[in-house]
């Protein structure tokens, strides 16, 4: 039923949108022009040619640090220069650990000691190699406990007040968590702070394993021994090289002493597969887990703390090593001083064939259908800038790092940054700075799905439309004219281009037909990728085309295509939602105040009770939104004068160079002295929450600290964000009509 209807939609849908003719930012003359340049765009770009990049370099291992890296790096290098870009690359030198030992034991009621190893198979053809990263968490701190062990479900805030509501406390505890839900550093985050001594994450079956499908090799899902390596660094308070926070890592930089690094975890964690993890969870006693905490293997899951006793020891080797950013431009004919910058990262855990090789292929195949227009005789009006990133996985280091090193440069220069990470099957995803938005639906809209032959604008709010999760949400997806950018949280390197230096931002790639369980594995290889993500690398095309006319477009407009009114809808419709949180907050605690209440009646009145309740919550005041309101309102009006004079002045060949600058300069007139607790963070409008991770908190400063319940601190970040509001509005003015 759901196909069909999809199917109808699509039909309906990609009926109704027209063949573009005039390209926003273009006059109708340079609009013909720029449609023509993307057709040869398009014709240079090679489906199996990024299949065999894939191979290429996902061939050896190649975490930050590794000859593996340096030779990826240097590969990518030679591309870049045999297309004809300008490219050398820049290197950094950051802290990265890696495991000296790793030791999990069960030791009582029963022994078992943990595999940590994944098996090669004969399937694949790369899982057994040399010089493979062992399964870790990077960041974990070194550490030899033995301790009770504890089950706290996904590890999450609201799992810890399950717990104490049954007077479980993890203190002096190891706790073991399921992966999901969350950002994976979160976990032993909560962990710590609820005074757990070590943290082990593991993934169950129930979300990422045989409950999905077949297992790998006969299928695409986690078989028992894959684990998910990954970084849980506390990136939430800053990402990059933990010993340099806010400055370029160069060699001399100057380093903080590493127990003064606050993004390093003060537990030893380290995550497991579910054939690992089933003995420890079957170990368990005590109260049996609540119905929605139990998981995918055969046992009954228990909560503990009793007789299962563990024995967790980590040590790292804590080395400094090179990261390899390899940078490669083309220079602007017109305004070589704005810059159009693209990147993705080149570094995986092991051999990342999926994530990050199948976008940095894809994109590699965009810098070599651009250096085939060079060939032709076509010569971009501003500087585009391809950015091959090292040192993604542990922490947006490399991305990190030279955004910090070129900070005040690239606030001058840099007209959006567009980044894309691992790249598969399926419907678009895209996210970024709402003031595109329009830019981004042009684009969709004539780039064509490879497996539906409809616009990748169309199949994907045909797929938004199906999957909506109400008759509300599904009515407003269809009444909606354009498409809608999702805000941006973190886990990828656009994070300190948006949220540190408010730059314009995408965020672009395909994905939701290519599910698996080969993620951070030995097994995210070619040979799983080409069974099961992209076997065609049609959706490699699809992403280079995608990406690659924002590129061609942003590079050459007359008049760069933002429109703030988008932006103002999206902030008014967050301010909006604050309200209702608020409301919803209101209602829930008056109820959870008047049961309290009602069983200390009852208590009172039966001696043979001696339970203790809960304490009361304060009442949620009325916060004053007025300032807020104001500026947004303010905002409205000068961002629909400023679509008046954009569209006059695109009518024009006249010169725009005033008003382009003021338009890619705009957001950063949303930039604070930086979110509470965590200054590294300065956008106002779009931070990775506190205990989320990747997950987006929009209006942060406001939304955690209502979350927290910390009513001061809200109304205060109330006037900082109408002051950011207020600064754009004020801003933006200067280019619109009096």
């Amino acid at each position: 039923m759901k196909k069909t209807l999809t199917l109808a939609f699509i039909a309906i849908t990609a009926a109704a949108t027209a063949q573009q003719k005039t390209i926003s930012g273009f006059t109708p003359a340079s609009s013909t022009k720029e449609l023509q340049t993307e057709q040869a765009f398009d014709a240079s770009l090679s489906a199996p040619r990024i299949g065999e990049t894939i191979k290429e370099l996902a061939a050896i291992p190649h975490n930050v640090g590794s000859p593996g890296s340096k030779i990826v790096a240097e590969k990518i290098l030679q591309k870049y220069k045999s297309y004809g870009l300008d490219a050398h690359i820049e290197t950094y030198t950051v802290l990265f650990p890696t495991p000296k030992t790793r030791v999990l034991e069960l030791t009582g009621p029963t022994k078992y000691t943990a595999l940590l190893k994944e098996p090669a198979l004969a399937e694949d053809a790369t899982s057994g190699q040399a010089n493979q990263l062992p399964t870790y968490n990077a960041w974990s701190a070194d550490g030899d406990v033995s301790a009770p062990l504890v089950f706290v479900n996904y590890g999450l805030p609201d799992d810890y007040e399950t717990l104490a509501k049954l007077g479980i406390d993890v203190k002096g505890k190891i706790v073991i968590a399921k992966y999901g839900r969350s950002w994976r550093g979160i976990k032993p985050k909560v962990a710590y702070e609820h005074g757990a001594v070590g943290c082990i994450i593991y993934s169950d079956p129930k979300d990422d394993g045989y409950t999905a499908g077949d297992v790998y090799p006969k299928g695409a899902y986690k078989n028992e021994y894959g684990v998910q390596r990954g970084s849980v660094m506390d990136m939430v308070i800053y990402p990059g090289d933990p010993l340099t926070p806010g400055v370029g890592a160069t060699k001399d930089a100057k380093r903080l002493d590493r127990k003064d690094a606050v993004t390093i975890l003060k537990i030893p964690v380290l995550p497991i597969s579910y054939h690992d993890a089933q003995p420890f969870l079957a170990a368990l006693d005590g109260t049996v887990a609540p119905r929605d905490w139990q998981g995918g293997l055969p046992i009954t899951y228990h909560i503990g703390a009793g007789k299962a006793m563990v024995h967790l020891k980590m040590e790292f080797n804590w080395d400094l090593v090179p990261a390899y950013d390899v940078i490669a431009k083309i220079k602007g004919s017109q305004w070589p001083d704005e810059w159009v910058m693209r990147g993705n990262h080149h570094d995986g855990w092991v051999n990342g064939a999926g994530d990050p090789i199948s976008g940095q292929s894809a994109m590699l195949d965009e810098a070599k259908a651009l250096g085939d227009l060079l060939k032709s005789g076509w010569k971009p009006k501003r500087s585009i800038v391809y950015c091959s990133w090292d040192g993604e996985e542990p922490g947006l280091l490399g991305s990190t790092e030279f955004a910090e090193g070129h900070d005040k440069e690239l606030q001058e220069k840099a007209v959006i940054y567009i980044n894309s990470d691992g790249n598969g099957r399926g419907f678009l995803g895209a996210g970024g700075s709402q003031a595109l938005e329009p830019f981004m639906d042009e684009i969709t809209q004539n780039v064509i799905d490879p497996q539906t032959s409809v616009s990748v604008y169309d199949r994907k709010k045909a797929h938004d439309v199906v999957s909506a999760s109400s008759a509300k949400d599904k009515k407003e997806i269809l009444d909606r004219k354009g498409g809608r950018l999702e805000s941006l949280g973190s886990g990828s390197d656009y994070s300190s281009f948006l949220q540190h230096l408010g730059i314009p931002t995408l965020d672009l790639g395909f994905g939701g037909e290519d599910g698996g369980g080969e993620y951070h594995s030995i097994y995210d290889s070619f040979d799983d990728y080409r069974r099961f993500k992209d076997s065609s690398f049609k959706y490699g095309v699809a992403l280079s085309q995608t990406a690659g006319h924002a590129v061609l477009r942003m590079a050459d407009a007359e008049l760069l295509p933002f429109d703030f009114r988008n932006l103002q809808t999206t902030i008014n419709k967050y301010v909006t939602e604050l309200n209702e949180l608020l409301d919803k907050m209101r209602e829930n605690t008056d109820m959870e105040n008047q049961l309290i209440k009602g069983n200390a009646f009852a208590l009172a009145n039966d001696p043979t009770k001696n339970e203790k309740l809960p304490v009361a919550k304060d009442t949620v005041p009325k916060l004053d939104f007025a300032a807020l309101k104001t500026a947004v309102d303010t905002l409205k009006k000068v961002a629909d004068k400023l679509a008046v004079t954009w569209s006059t002045a695109s009518q024009s060949t006249a010169n725009n160079d005033k008003l382009n600058k003021l338009l890619y300069h705009a957001e950063q007139q949303l930039l604070s002295d930086g979110l509470p607790r965590r200054p590294w963070y300065r956008h106002t409008i779009y931070a990775p929450g506190f205990y989320t991770g990747y997950g987006v908190k929009t209006l942060p400063g406001i939304r955690e600290a209502i979350e927290q319940r910390n009513w001061k601190e809200a109304q205060d970040q109330i006037g900082v964000v109408a002051k950011s509001v207020n600064n754009l509005a004020m801003y933006l003015s200067a280019g619109s009509p009096q």
